[in-house]
């Protein structure tokens, strides 16, 4: 009986390292979009880093660091042959970035967006947060989008220039990553929309939501 359990644990496994050099593939040759293997858990809750109180375990760049992330299609390879289980990272600020905001609020926001009929890019879902897709954007530019709110909740987030978002089929310490809204081709770059036009309803939805302390992507 042990040892048909092994066997099966070893199966998904082997599909899920699969579906993560797949998907790292997909993202860096069809789409362009930079990635990297994150440095991955250590057990359920826990990160493979020396943090004990990593802020998001098992989901941030280790070796290679950031300015390492690759679109080159043999690094990829290369990279979750070695650790096949890594979660799938992808730089951002250059192909692409993102605004992240709590699940709750993110929900919600889905449903006003599309109420207006607001196209939206991919999103994703980690246990905690939802990441919305836009368009490359500047400090310069998302300070000014800012500066003309009122009040900016903490619990929005941005990641640009200099940041990663952890992208699907991945597992963190939080559990799955995975798609709420997944990009339409897997052969062509997705659609992207520019942060100006959702910066209002974005802080509008996170008003409603308590600050979060830790990053917990």
């Amino acid at each position: 009986m042990r040892g048909v359990r092994e066997l099966f644990r070893r199966s998904v496994r082997n599909v899920r390292s699969r579906q993560l050099c797949s998907a790292a593939l997909t993202a860096a040759t069809s789409w362009g979009w930079p990635v990297l293997p994150g440095v991955g858990r250590a057990g359920v809750g826990r990160c493979s880093c020396s943090r004990p109180d990593c802020p998001v375990p098992g989901a941030h760049p280790g070796d290679p660091g950031l300015l390492g992330a690759s679109t080159d299609p043999r690094m990829v390879r290369w990279w979750w042959s070695c650790r096949p289980e890594a979660p799938l990272l992808v730089a951002t600020g250059d192909k692409v970035s993102a605004v992240s905001l709590p699940a709750e609020s993110g929900a919600r926001l889905l449903d006003y967006f599309d109420a207006l009929r607001v196209p939206t890019g991919p999103v994703l879902a980690t246990a905690t947060r939802y990441v919305l897709f836009v368009a490359p954007y500047t400090l310069p530019e998302l300070g000014e989008l800012l500066a003309a709110q009122e009040w900016v909740p903490t619990s929005l987030r941005y990641h640009g220039q200099g940041g990663f978002v952890v992208l699907p089929p991945s597992r963190t310490g939080q559990g799955q990553v995975r798609w709420v809204r997944a990009p339409r081709e897997a052969t062509e770059p997705p659609w992207l929309p520019p942060v100006t036009g959702l910066v209002e309803a974005l802080v509008a939805a996170s008003v409603a939501t308590p600050d979060g302390a830790g990053l917990k992507m």
